[in-house]
C-alpha cells in the first residue's frame, strides 16, 4: 500500500527538482506558503510527509506562472484555480428514459424487470444510466445462450463484494478528504479492478480447461466491447433454453 502511494506521488524536494529549472526561485518555504494560503493542497503519506501528484504540480506550476509573468496577487491566482477547476470537473453521465434502454439493449419490459428484480440494472428516477444499458446488452447476449437473468445473481454479489474488497483498499487514502487523495485513490481502484477482472479472466480460463471446455491454444477471455454488445442484442429478442436454474 505505501509503495503503490510513493510510486504515485513527489515528496517535496522532487517537485523542487522538476520545476526548479523553470522557477529558480522556487522554494520548499513557498511552497509550504502556497499551501498554507489555500493554492494548493497535497496528499499525505501514511507518515505525513507531504504527497504531490501531477494534478498538483500542474497547479504549482500555474500559480508560479502567473506570478512571474502576470504578477497576479494570490487572491486573484485563487480565483482563477478555482474557475479552472470548475470547468474541468467531469459532466454528469447521459441519463437514457426505460423506453430507450428497451430498443437499444433489445429487450422487453419482462426482461428489464427481471433485470431490476435480480439487482443487475438500477434506475435514478425514471431514467438509467449507460452502465445499465452495458448491462442490459450484456444480459441479452448471454440470453442468445440460454442465460438469464436469475443465473447472474451471484454474478452480482461477486462484483458487490470485490467493489467492499476495493474501497477497504483505498479507505486509508480517502480519509485524507482531499481532491489528490480522491485522485489517488481513483486511480488505485481502477488498478487494482482491472486485476482483479484479469485474475477472474484467468481462473474461469483455467477451470474450462480442467472441464474440457478449453478454447483454441492462446485464446484469451476477453469480454466484448459494450456496443458490440448491444448492436448483437438489438436483432435478438427471443431467448431460447439451455441453463438450468440450480437454485429453483
Amino acid at each position: 500500500m505505501n509503495g503503490q502511494f510513493a510510486r504515485a506521488y513527489l515528496g517535496i524536494g522532487e517537485v523542487l527538482v522538476e520545476l526548479r529549472g523553470e522557477f529558480p526561485d522556487i522554494s520548499v518555504s513557498k511552497i509550504r506558503f502556497l499551501e498554507s494560503e489555500g493554492l494548493i493542497n497535497p496528499a499525505r503519506s501514511p507518515s505525513g510527509y507531504r504527497r504531490f501528484g501531477s494534478a498538483d504540480v500542474d497547479q504549482l506550476r500555474f500559480i508560479l506562472t502567473a506570478q512571474r509573468d502576470q504578477y497576479l496577487p494570490l487572491r486573484v491566482i485563487k480565483e482563477r484555480l478555482q474557475h479552472r477547476e470548475a470547468a474541468a470537473r467531469p459532466a454528469q453521465p447521459e441519463m437514457i428514459s426505460r423506453r430507450d434502454l428497451l430498443d437499444s439493449a433489445g429487450i422487453g419490459e419482462q426482461q428489464l424487470a427481471e433485470l431490476e428484480e435480480h439487482g443487475l440494472v438500477r434506475k435514478v428516477g425514471r431514467l438509467y444510466s449507460q452502465d445499465a444499458l452495458d448491462v442490459a446488452a450484456a444480459v441479452a447476449a448471454l440470453a442468445e445462450h440460454g442465460v438469464q437473468a436469475r443465473h447472474l445473481r451471484t454474478v452480482r454479489i461477486a462484483a458487490d463484494k470485490e467493489v467492499s474488497l476495493i474501497e477497504q483498499v483505498v479507505a486509508p487514502t480517502l480519509r485524507q478528504r482531499s481532491p489528490q487523495a480522491r485522485e489517488a485513490a481513483g486511480m488505485t481502484a481502477g488498478e487494482i479492478a482491472g486485476l482483479l477482472m484479469r485474475l477472474h479472466a484467468v481462473l474461469v480460463d483455467a477451470a474450462l480447461a480442467e472441464a474440457g471446455l478449453a478454447g483454441p491454444p492462446g485464446d484469451v477471455l476477453v469480454a466484448p466491447q459494450p456496443g458490440a454488445l448491444r448492436g448483437r442484442a438489438a436483432g435478438a429478442r427471443e431467448t431460447r433454453p439451455g441453463v438450468t436454474d440450480a437454485t429453483a
